[in-house]
């Protein structure tokens, strides 16, 4: 379990190497989502735009809609806002903004010219280093309740973005380099993206085998597998055990996903809290044969590696301001504290105060925000 001082020495970590984090570079990549965030209306008080009541939880929700079977019923959505989404954006837009020198490639261009920037996307190219746009983004429409979200997804665009398309756009020798000066390689949303298997299996052939050994690390999103077959999720394992080979690689999870991976491995069943969840990330890192796992649900995080395994609690609050993006925060905060070669514990509480800043005030956190959050005497037990 996590020590009660681990906030505070994750704090002090992060503030030691905050220099350090310029002298890095992360390539993250290859999806690309504009999120309508979306309010589900309960009850209108009048006809003006922000007057009502809206429908506060996921169970509210389903309830709407099962009293609809056999009959009919309108659902009223206000969208409070469009933005830039994507796991891949979101990541690199929450590393660069703690700091890191930061490369996204994906699906981030114009539908009429894909290697011009949507302009929806250009927060994220005045974060980041650079910014390669290769198809046009997909669409989620992202229903926001207090106890979550439910992401409904258009993801056509993303299938245009292969290995094959990158190459064509960047060229083998470009994506050599880049990788090469590169201490992480974030690769996301395998679930709704064709083309991430080849892009694992074209880093694997042809990039990663000549690079120069300085020290990187890969972090894998499978991103909500539940429609996945279980023999889809071996198998993507097993490119991704390949390329822990040449790389170390994370896999990081929310408890949804690894719940469904534990059952598609033939692992046991897990509850939602700190031990049990500590236990199954050891236990799926053991099936999978993986540098590191990591499971991440609201109350906190647990993460195991070969030197053993810890539970963070996270900083919780009840009323999220944005929750779309808050595991993409998470991934961004844990995965630069790794590659700072921070203590297992540490990168948890690194992750989780990320998300908790991220999910308070709507934008990505720096460090100076995430710092504070590791120090507030907060509730803990839940982002």
């Amino acid at each position: 379990m996590g020590h009660p001082d681990v906030h505070e020495s994750a704090a002090a970590a992060l503030e030691r190497a905050s220099a350090d984090v310029r002298g890095l570079h992360a390539l993250v990549g290859f999806d690309g989502f504009i999120d309508a965030i979306i309010e589900v209306v309960d009850r209108r008080r009048s006809m003006g735009p922000g007057d009502y009541e809206r429908v506060r939880t996921i169970a509210g929700f389903a309830e709407r809609v099962a009293g609809a079977a056999g009959r009919s019923t309108n659902l009223e959505m206000v969208v409070t806002e469009e933005r830039f989404g994507g796991n891949g954006p979101l990541m690199a837009a929450g590393l660069a903004r703690l700091g890191m020198p930061t490369t996204f490639v994906g699906a981030v261009g114009m539908e009429e010219n894909p290697a011009q920037l949507h302009p929806l996307y250009g927060e994220l190219a005045r974060r980041c280093a650079r910014v390669v746009p290769i198809a046009p983004p997909a669409h989620t429409d992202a229903l926001e309740f207090d106890d979550g979200k439910l992401m409904l997804g258009r993801p056509a665009n993303v299938q245009r973005v292969t290995w094959g398309a990158i190459k064509d756009r960047m060229g083998l020798g470009a994506i050599v380099d880049l990788v090469d000066r590169s201490a992480l390689i974030g690769i996301v949303n395998w679930v709704m993206m064709a083309g991430v298997e080849g892009i694992w299996d074209g880093l694997c052939d042809e990039v990663l085998p000549i690079v120069t050994a300085r020290p990187r690390r890969v972090y894998i999103d499978l991103c909500d597998p539940a429609k996945r077959t279980d023999a889809d999720l071996r198998g993507a394992l097993a490119h991704l055990a390949r390329m822990n080979g040449l790389a170390p690689v994370t896999l990081g999870l929310n408890l949804a996903e690894g719940e469904r991976l534990a059952g598609a491995l033939g692992l046991a069943r897990f509850e939602a809290r700190g031990e049990a969840v500590r236990s199954a990330a050891e236990a799926i890192r053991g099936a999978c044969g993986l540098d590191c796992v990591v499971i991440h649900p609201r109350e906190g995080a647990a993460a195991a590696d070969a030197d053993g395994s810890a539970w963070v609690d996270g900083p919780f609050t009840p009323t999220p301001r944005l929750s779309t993006g808050a595991g993409d925060h998470f991934n961004a905060g844990f995965a630069l504290a790794q590659v700072l070669r921070m203590g297992l514990g540490e990168c948890l509480a690194v992750g989780a105060a990320t998300s908790g800043a991220y999910v308070r005030d709507a934008a990505s956190p720096d460090v100076a925000r995430v710092l504070g959050m590791l120090r507030q005497p907060a509730p803990r037990g839940g982002r």
